[in-house]
């Protein structure tokens, strides 16, 4: 039985749903947030869309609730409806992945509520136990923008002030120079160095230089390298590194992942890019039968969907660098009292909810 066999079974019952804003601003740059609220028998199941054009969520918000979800009686049944459906109402999408991250907001919700009317949580209806949640903490060490500051390691030094045993995963710049990465080396562990190679036309572009590959990669020699911009001068520079290269961006589907030229030893899995549920856990199924390990991401979730990826990752790989930090490590103040790494399980007693 595949792991999403486990799920399709499952009865529910929809009555509605409503369109929630939650939006968050970070100077310049809006992450927008439409967080999903569906209902049905008395109970009610969230996902969040995590889109990330602030006027495709407004085209969403102002259509309103217009799909007629009360047909399907089963997940399995609801999981094809919202892939037949558009759910772009009126116009397509700013990007194409966009569909898959909204579809992924739907089928959580509904998820999420069809175990609540069973009265069950996630790992009882898949047969898992949770366990301790291994995490890293992903920061910028510079701002956005074109007036923004230079790299430091400031915001690591904030961080590690106040929980020593952090490690991060941290975005290479193109600002880093050598005396920067050998004080990022003293100062912080560092699981995963996100190349951000495949990017174009975002706040969070990175040019492609070898130099900076070679010095990351041969300083930081236990972190994974992921999503590079392999070329004719990036691949020499990496090939000693080929074992530890994984993937993230480019991978929209379990065809992708098996399509990689080069098996890779690990992939970073954002269940919002997979789209549907029986994709992503198609992918669990064929990455624990090959022996490819994952590490959990997310997209900048602003409500539940943070939740949803971390119970996720405590139950399919908890053991490995997951950039799912519970969402105060992100906040520029460093609040106290944060969880620590490995997290204890934190799963609701019934739905698709954790650390409620």
């Amino acid at each position: 039985m595949s792991t999403f066999d486990r799920l399709a079974g499952l009865p529910i019952e929809i009555e509605g749903y409503e369109l929630e804003d939650r939006d968050r601003s970070f100077g310049e740059f809006t992450r927008p947030s439409t967080i999903i609220h569906m209902r049905g028998g008395g109970q009610e199941g969230v996902g969040e869309d995590v889109v990330y054009d602030v006027l495709d969520h407004i085209a969403q918000r102002d259509a309103g609730p217009v799909h007629d979800f009360s047909g399907p009686s089963t997940i399995g049944e609801f999981c094809e409806l919202a892939g037949e459906l558009d759910l772009f109402v009126g116009a397509p999408p700013a990007r194409e992945p966009s569909r898959h991250y909204r579809r992924w907001a739907y089928e959580s919700a509904a998820l999420d509520l069809a175990l609540r009317q069973s009265g069950i949580p996630l790992h009882e209806a898949l047969g898992r136990d949770p366990k301790p949640l291994n995490f890293v903490c992903s920061t910028r060490l510079g701002g956005f923008g074109d007036d923004a500051e230079g790299s430091s390691t400031e915001p690591l030094r904030k961080r590690l002030a106040k929980y020593p045993t952090l490690r991060f995963k941290l975005d290479p710049e193109n600002d880093w120079d050598d005396e920067l990465i050998a004080e990022i080396k003293e100062i912080a562990g560092v699981d995963v160095l996100d190349l951000k190679g495949l990017y174009r036309g975002t706040p969070v572009d990175v040019e492609t230089d070898p130099v900076l590959y070679r010095a990351v990669a041969e300083a930081f020699p236990g972190a994974w390298l992921e999503d590079p911009d392999l070329n004719e001068e990036t691949r020499p520079v990496l090939e000693p590194h080929a074992d530890r290269i994984t993937w993230d961006a480019p991978l929209d589907s379990l065809a992708d992942i098996t399509s990689l030229e080069r098996k890779p030893k690990a992939i970073n899995s954002k269940p919002s890019r997979f789209g549907s549920l029986q994709e992503l856990l198609s992918v669990y199924d064929h990455c624990a039968a090959e022996g490819i390990a994952i590490y959990g991401g997310g997209q900048g979730e602003q409500g539940p969907g943070r939740g949803q990826i971390e119970y996720l990752a405590s139950l399919f790989h908890p053991e490995t660098s997951n950039d799912v930090a519970p969402s105060g490590y992100n906040d520029p103040a460093v609040p106290d009292g944060l969880p620590s790494s490995p997290w204890d399980p934190v799963p609701s007693e019934t739905g698709f909810r954790w650390a409620e």
